[in-house]
Order: C-alpha cells, then sequence, then structure tokens
C-alpha cells in the first residue's frame, strides 16, 4: 500500500455516509485552510447527468492547445486516484497529493467529513499552490450542494445534458434533479447549457434569470450537427468545419458542441477548436482495447471495448454508437451498482446484445450480485449468464464466437477494475 493509499483509507472513515450532501462541513475545513479556493486559477464548473468528464477533457484539450496551463478535477477515478486531480496538465505527483492530503487531514481534526470533500478541499489546495490558467472543475453529484459548488465567481459554467439518475439524492423528477443541476449557476456568469428536455431547460431558464446569467443555449444560441464525415458547429461569432471527435459515439458530438461553445467564450482560435475535438483523451467512455492480457484472451480476431455508462441516457448513449459501427456479433459483459436502474439501461442495448454475461464488480460493496443483473437483462429480452470475473466471462464467449465484439459495461467502478487488470 503506497503512503496515499494509507491516507484516503484513513479520510474515509472520517464519515458514516459516503454520500451526505451539504456545504457546510466544506466551508469549515476550507476556511482552516485559510480558504484555498479562493485563490485557484479562474475556474470552468461543469455539471450535468451524462457528458461531463468528456465535455471537460475536450474543454482541456482545447485550452492546452492554445498554450494555457490548465488545472482540472474529475471524479471518480479509474485505476488510481491522482487521476481525479491535475496540476497544470500533468497528474498530481505522489509527493504533492500526500502532503495536501495530509495537510487536510490536520486542519480537519478528526471533525465528521465525507471522503469527497475532504479530498476536494486537497485539490483546492494543490490548486493555489501551482500556477495556471484555468481550472476545470467537474461536479461529483449534483451541483447545488455538491463540494466543488464553493467557488462564489467562475469564469464559465457549462451544463451537460440532464435525465434521471442518483434520484435517491437529487430528487425523483426531471425538475428536480435539473434544480440541483441548475445549482451551479451564478449571478452574471455565463453559462454553457447543452442540449435539454423542455422541463430541465425551463428550470435552469428561471435559475439563470433570477441571477442574470446569460445564457448560451443548444438549438438557441449555438449549434453542432454531423456533417458527411466530419460536423460543424456555429453559433452568432461564426462557423468550425470541424471533423469528427476521436471521442467515439454520436453523443460525443453534443459534447463536443458544449465544448466548442465554452471554449469560443474563451475566445479560442481555429486551432485550438480543431485539437479540442481530436485530441481529447477520455478513458473508459467506448474505448477500444488493444493491449494487454484481457486483449490477448480474447484473441486476435475479436474487438474488446470497455464503457463507463450506467443509467438509461448512457445505454441510450451506447445504443446510438453501435447505430455507427460495421455490424458484429455484440456480446456485453456488465456488471452494475445496487443504486441503478439497470433495466432502463439495458433496455436500448437489447436489440445489439446476443448475449449478455452478468458479473459482480470486484471489491465493491455496493455491486448488484451477478444473479440479479442478470435478471434485469433477460427482462429487457437479453439472453443472459453468469460468471466468476470478467476475464471468465471473455474466455466463455470466445469460446463459441471468437470474432465477437465484446463490451464491458455497467459501471466506471467496473472499467476503472478492468483497466487495472489489463496493464
Amino acid at each position: 500500500m503506497s503512503h496515499t493509499d494509507a491516507i484516503l483509507d484513513r479520510l474515509m472513515a472520517l464519515h458514516p455516509k459516503v454520500i451526505d450532501l451539504s456545504l457546510d462541513r466544506m466551508h469549515r475545513l476550507l476556511g482552516a485552510l485559510g480558504n484555498p479556493e479562493r485563490s485557484i486559477p479562474p475556474v470552468i464548473h461543469v455539471a450535468g447527468t451524462n457528458g461531463k468528464g468528456s465535455t471537460q477533457a475536450m474543454i482541456r484539450a482545447g485550452l492546452e492547445a492554445g498554450g494555457k496551463r490548465v488545472h482540472a478535477y474529475t471524479s471518480p477515478h479509474l485505476a488510481r486516484f491522482h487521476e481525479r486531480i491535475r496540476l497544470a496538465g500533468d497528474l498530481i505527483p505522489e509527493a504533492d497529493l500526500a502532503a495536501v492530503l495530509e495537510e487536510c487531514e490536520a486542519a480537519n481534526d478528526g471533525q465528521p467529513i465525507t471522503f469527497f470533500e475532504i479530498t476536494t478541499a486537497a485539490a483546492f489546495l494543490a490548486f493555489s499552490r501551482v500556477p495556471a490558467d484555468y481550472t476545470l472543475l467537474e461536479v461529483g453529484l449534483g451541483g447545488r450542494l455538491d463540494a466543488t459548488n464553493v467557488i462564489d465567481e467562475p469564469a464559465l459554467t457549462v451544463i451537460t445534458p440532464i435525465s434521471i439518475d442518483h434520484t435517491q439524492y437529487l430528487g425523483d423528477t426531471l425538475p428536480l434533479i435539473a434544480g440541483e443541476k441548475a445549482g451551479i449557476i451564478k449571478r452574471t456568469v455565463p453559462c454553457i447549457v447543452g442540449p435539454q428536455q423542455d422541463e430541465a431547460l425551463r428550470v435552469i431558464e428561471n435559475r439563470a434569470s433570477g441571477l442574470a446569467a446569460p445564457l448560451f443555449v443548444h438549438g438557441q444560441h449555438w449549434q453542432i450537427a454531423r456533417d458527411r464525415d466530419g460536423m460543424v458547429y456555429q453559433d452568432d461569432f461564426g462557423l468550425w468545419d470541424l471533423p469528427l471527435p476521436n471521442l467515439i459515439g454520436p453523443h460525443q458530438i453534443q459534447n463536443a458542441g458544449a465544448a466548442l461553445a465554452a471554449l469560443r467564450h474563451l475566445n479560442a482560435t481555429d486551432a485550438q477548436a480543431l485539437a479540442a475535438v481530436t485530441q481529447a483523451e477520455w478513458p473508459a467512455r467506448m474505448q477500444r482495447l488493444r493491449h494487454g492480457p484481457l486483449v490477448d484472451l480474447a484473441g486476435p480476431q475479436a474487438e474488446l471495448w470497455l464503457d463507463g455508462g450506467h443509467n438509461p441516457a448512457g445505454g441510450e448513449a451506447l445504443a446510438a454508437t453501435f447505430e455507427t459501427l460495421p455490424s458484429r456479433p455484440t456480446h456485453l459483459v456488465c456488471g452494475m451498482l445496487n443504486t441503478k436502474d439497470i433495466a432502463g439501461y439495458l433496455r436500448p442495448l437489447a436489440p445489439f446484445a446476443e448475449t449478455l454475461t452478468a458479473i459482480d464488480i470486484p471489491g465493491e460493496p455496493n455491486t448488484l450480485p451477478a444473479a440479479e443483473t442478470a435478471k434485469a437483462a433477460e427482462s429487457v429480452g437479453i439472453t443472459t449468464r453468469t460468471a466468476t470475473d470478467a476475464a471468465s466471462a471473455i474466455a466463455a464467449i470466445i469460446e463459441t464466437a471468437p470474432q465477437a465484439r465484446i463490451l464491458i459495461c455497467g459501471s466506471l467502478y467496473l472499467a476503472g477494475r478492468i483497466l487495472r487488470e489489463n496493464g
């Protein structure tokens, strides 16, 4: 166990609830640390249900192509906690991470605080000590009461598509969830709004109106559409004729639009717009695995893919992606958390899946048992079986379908485990 792993284990025990949305504990700890969040570079704050990470990755690629130094905060991590914190473009070094975690632990002095809150405070501390031009903050959950929502005057906010998810924390209707996401909107600060259902957009518009925050809304102020083998982005300032995003899937065109709208407001050049859609990297979002022991196990004729989507909107995005791929027998290996709408996620995938092999997520206390995942898959018409782990599932699929397209899916926690297993 590394030094930072030992610290992170201690921090996990500071609060009985993993998720407990509130800003009180965050303000207390930041005050004890000297309010480092007030000293970080200009913030671009990103909320939404789906597409936050991809949109942030494209904004970062565009800014960095213009020579900007960019901090970035995202969650959850996949293989290593260090992925959550980028300092001026690079993953935070082990020694720096250990130092800010220990400083936050000491300042907290054993008081109750969630793991996400104290590690977010550590990120702010790290960001305040390294010069940069911008700070990209991805909301962890919701927005209004998320630990990242302590920035009073961001440079820009971005709200990606909102759909039903995390109902136990955010509410069980789209307007309630949209109200939580719209909580990142700040007085007079411009907000980029991705494609939204009417119910969600009305909530966003009402919040922005009360705060005199200018909105730049998809379909009203900016548009993006596929055009042959590329795409065209257009707003009041002009047009960008660009290739398709290197991140795979039709939904990434919408994410690219939000990123490009943000970059436009940051005075990006044509070259930066091109870099945003061609140089962004974001693992476990319809990622083709090409090397490693799991790829070797699948064999040279098979395709092995990985995706961390986990809600109905994520299932719909995957289904739309399958529509664009060459026809090939497709088999799913799926593990999910017990807090998710399993059938809602799998229903859009049913027409494309010949089989689904259900597995537990290793080491995850909130994993849905494989048998229950299989039962949900059967309820939407998918032929199912179970396996003890991903490697066993892949081996069983390849026995009868050596040329299969295999997609491991259902959870970012599973995706992280797969990336570690695959080296």
